[in-house]
């Protein structure tokens, strides 16, 4: 089983499989739009823009499970991202991170990387790297900037500088 083996809802409402990602690396964030870490988007869309033609890929989840941070529907929050942080990553509809309804996708992930002592998704902005093959590499807490984890994900990159 791999990352790849997952389907998720776009914010269009359409089935994308995760096997669409196959030779990227992957950094799958559940985010949210009023989070103390909401400036992290910023720092996401610059890794995305650095990285991307070397074969990086940021998937967005917006989750609303974290103290009601994500209220927005999905087209709110896409103007959101995009008017505030030019985000053009994708985003994937609202998703539910945790818990026994989590997404599989989520279940998978935080079975693959657990936390410590933590077992679930946390907080806002978790970050998993995973490898061009979809298998889970590791787990970022939600305060670990995205701009510290460059050394940690250019090793992986399918096309090196």
């Amino acid at each position: 089983m791999s990352v790849h083996d997952f389907t998720v809802r776009t914010m269009d409402g359409k089935e994308q499989s995760l096997a669409d990602y196959r030779g990227f690396v992957l950094l799958i964030v559940n985010t949210a739009s009023q989070c103390g870490f909401t400036p992290q988007y910023r720092e996401l869309q610059e890794l995305y823009e650095q990285y991307r033609d070397r074969g990086l890929m940021i998937l967005g989840f917006p989750c609303n499970q974290f103290a009601n941070q994500e209220p927005g529907s999905d087209e709110e929050i896409r103007q959101f991202c995009q008017v505030n942080y030019g985000v053009t990553f994708p985003l994937f509809a609202k998703t539910k991170v945790k818990g026994p309804d989590a997404h599989p996708l989520f279940q998978y992930l935080t079975r693959e990387a657990p936390g410590i002592g933590w077992k679930g998704v946390k907080w806002n902005f978790t970050k998993f790297l995973v490898d061009p093959r979809g298998r889970v590499l590791k787990r970022f807490a939600p305060n670990r900037k995205p701009s510290s984890i460059k050394k940690e994900i250019e090793p992986y990159l399918p096309i090196q500088a």
